[in-house]
């Protein structure tokens, strides 16, 4: 079966999000566990009360079986998110997040919001910042030059956000550049 053709440009945020779940993250957990090996690497030991950093699938796991508690990112908190979006909202330039902040929140706050404090608020922010940065790559994508893109701070999900209309942007301005409108005055 082949997929429409608006999804065959980009990835789709549930497939970020399985990308995002590779990401080491910390744990403390509440069950002993010896080092287990896996596809993608050995982790452990688990020793309760001792944190741990194991991938994000393994946390979300142990989490939904209540054998560990999610030690937020410190990115995570209200007070961080907050600087963030100050600082979105006075600079024309993207704020530095980690590259992959919106999945990795997403999930930590389904599966785990008893672990991270001002939970609501934390989702406010995201929010907030999510539409600050969204106006800014809109303006960006309107002052789009052919020659030259910079996209410093971008996260995964506003990269796969933009790409189509990006690459519909960029086809369109090559084919200007390559085939300039004659000059009405004649002049070359």
């Amino acid at each position: 079966m082949a997929l429409p053709q608006t999804l065959r440009a980009s990835v789709t945020p549930p497939e970020l999000e399985l990308v995002a779940s590779q990401q080491l993250i910390e744990i403390i957990p509440m069950i002993s566990m010896e080092k287990t090996a896996f596809i993608s690497g050995a982790y452990g030991p688990l020793r309760p009360p001792n944190k741990a950093k194991i991938p994000l699938w393994m946390a979300v796991n142990l989490k939904m079986k209540k054998k560990c508690h999610i030690v937020a990112p410190d990115w995570l908190t209200a007070d961080y998110l907050q600087e963030r979006l100050n600082l979105e909202t006075t600079d024309l330039s993207f704020s530095s997040l980690p590259f992959r902040f919106a999945e990795i929140a997403k999930v930590i706050l389904d599966v785990a919001s008893d672990d991270v404090e001002n939970p609501d608020k934390i989702r406010s922010l995201l929010k907030d910042l999510r539409e600050a940065r969204q106006a800014k790559s809109r303006e960006g994508l309107r002052t789009l030059d052919h020659s030259e893109l910079t996209l410093s701070n971008l996260s995964s999900m506003e990269i796969n956000e933009i790409r189509p209309y990006f690459i519909q942007s960029m086809s369109i301005m090559t084919q200007l550049v390559r085939n300039p409108a004659p000059d009405p005055l004649g002049h070359p």
